[in-house]
């Protein structure tokens, strides 16, 4: 079972405490995570190891500033494997994140 294990306090220090910001910053996360694991998604399809790597490179930053560490962890996984050229070893790092996708909107 994945978790997104968020940080939430490390969050609001990258915004200086402003929780206005952070919420928009998470709104932002919410739409770019769901985009970026369609695309994710496709390049598996594809075997494109490289665009995996850079879909999941995108997860991964963008989850690491905020503080998701489930995301960042899984994301970090597929980016390497996608490096290293395999499509195969990253489908169920995949699938754990399409887990998180609904948690993600709870945020």
């Amino acid at each position: 079972m994945n978790t997104l294990q968020w940080d939430k306090e490390f969050a609001l220090e990258q915004t200086a405490g402003d929780g206005e910001l952070l919420d928009e910053l998470v709104a932002l996360f919410q739409e770019s995570f769901a985009t970026d694991l369609e695309r994710l998604k496709r390049a598996t399809a594809d075997n494109d190891p490289a665009a995996m790597a850079a879909a999941a490179h995108s997860i991964k930053g963008s989850a690491a500033s905020l503080g998701i560490e489930g995301i960042r962890s899984l994301a970090l996984a597929v980016e390497k494997a996608g490096l290293e050229g395999s499509v195969k070893g990253a489908q169920e790092k995949i699938r754990g994140l399409e887990e998180l996708l609904p948690a993600v909107h709870h945020l």
